[in-house]
């Protein structure tokens, strides 16, 4: 059975939709700018252009949305647009870290200080369901809606458990994804882990200092062969391969050979019937710190001989459970446009890599890509799309 992507949307420091995000990549524009976020100042990150307030106005919203949700509710009324005319069994799976974790911090910061008698409002949508039954509700109707939380991977991992989902005949078609907005808590977290680089990031750079984190939204929809031909929406790529993987090393690190990244993208290859030396470009999950850009590293060089890759997070941030959604859109603007992007602000690549990232900008022949998102705790998604 073939699975299609048929629609997708994107909302990121890149660009707000396809046409912004692609204009982004194609002239390796960076969403990375030094800015105050609450007290803290003066800190790279890659935000979204439109406040929490544009955002509400934009998407006429009332009620208490955080702007994770609305990140997402954005990012998904692109990919969903017009489907919701065609009658087929239908699922939504987001992927979230963050969750309504803004609007937390707001009322631990300030309510209780206050004495406020409300805070149940406030923290009423801080578990990450709650985002994911903002968005199904504001869509419209959905036969199955799922969370997935496995850290950096959640989109990817819902991509692939959408696919599942359609290859067991469950369901016709499922929008898949994810969002994450800018906290305090992972702000304050990463930087508490001494891996959050003070100035741009450099991706498998020899000098990278660590990541910039980043906010936005991604997803696709994808559709059953047979769901294709009834909704008669164009397919921009078929999706061939997934599968998930876990070296069970550390609980915010991966080993320094790469098992888990390995055993995902051996067994995406199996998944899409292809051989290594087939795929034509690799977006890296390559967050700039320096246990994951060794061991990603470490894990390419045991799978490819030669491979074109690069990691796009210099441009948008590290957006964490949304990263997943987006940069599986950029593979597919580069199976789209035939073009391998540059791994951007990397001057010094790794001294002892076989492969190293693509500098800067490769028109080609593409017809397979792997996306890469790795997460804490080892899980190690990879995903496969093929030109239609």
């Amino acid at each position: 059975m073939k699975i299609f992507v048929t629609g997708m949307g994107v909302v990121s420091a890149a660009g707000f939709g396809l046409e912004e995000n692609l204009a982004s990549l194609q002239s390796s524009k960076t969403g990375i700018a030094s800015c105050d976020f609450d007290q803290i100042k003066g800190i790279c990150l890659g935000r979204v252009e439109q406040s929490t307030e544009e955002l509400r106005h934009q998407l006429k919203l009332s009620g208490q949305w955080p702007r994770t949700a609305m990140l997402g509710l954005a990012a998904a009324k692109q990919a969903y647009a017009g489907s919701e005319r065609v009658l087929l069994k239908t699922g939504f799976i987001n992927g979230t870290t963050t969750g309504g974790m803004d609007l937390s911090e707001q009322y631990f910061s300030k309510g209780i200080e206050e004495q406020k008698t409300d805070g149940w409002k406030a923290i009423a949508t801080h578990d990450l369901g709650s985002v994911t039954n903002l968005i199904a509700k504001e869509l419209g109707t959905f036969d199955y809606v799922n969370t997935i939380s496995t850290a950096c991977s959640s989109a990817a991992s819902s991509i692939m458990l959408g696919a599942r989902l359609i290859k067991a005949g469950t369901l016709d078609r499922v929008l898949v994804g994810g969002c994450d907005a800018l906290t305090l808590f992972t702000i304050n977290g990463f930087k508490s882990l001494m891996i959050y680089d003070p100035d741009r990031c450099k991706p498998f750079d020899q000098n990278r200092q660590g990541l910039n984190l980043g906010e936005g939204a991604g997803y696709l929809l994808l559709e059953s062969e047979t769901a294709q031909k009834q909704s008669g929406k164009k397919a921009v790529a078929e999706l061939t391969g997934w599968a998930n993987a876990n070296d069970a090393y550390h609980q915010t690190g991966t080993s320094a050979e790469g098992i888990g990244a390995n055993l995902a993208m051996q067994k995406a290859l199996t998944c899409a019937q292809l051989a290594a030396e087939e795929i034509d470009y690799l977006n890296a999950h390559g967050t700039a710190t320096n246990n994951n850009d060794q061991s990603e590293s470490a894990a390419i060089d045991a799978v490819f001989d030669q491979i074109d890759f690069s990691s796009l997070k210099s441009l948008t941030g590290h957006t964490l459970g949304a990263s997943g959604g987006i940069e599986a859109i950029y593979s597919i603007m580069s199976l789209q446009q035939q073009l391998a992007w540059a791994n951007e602000n990397c001057t010094t690549p790794m001294e002892n890599a076989k492969n190293r990232p693509i500098q800067k900008l490769i028109k080609k022949s593409i017809n397979h890509v792997m996306s890469n998102s790795f997460g804490f705790g080892g899980n190690s998604t990879s995903l496969i799309f093929s030109k239609a």
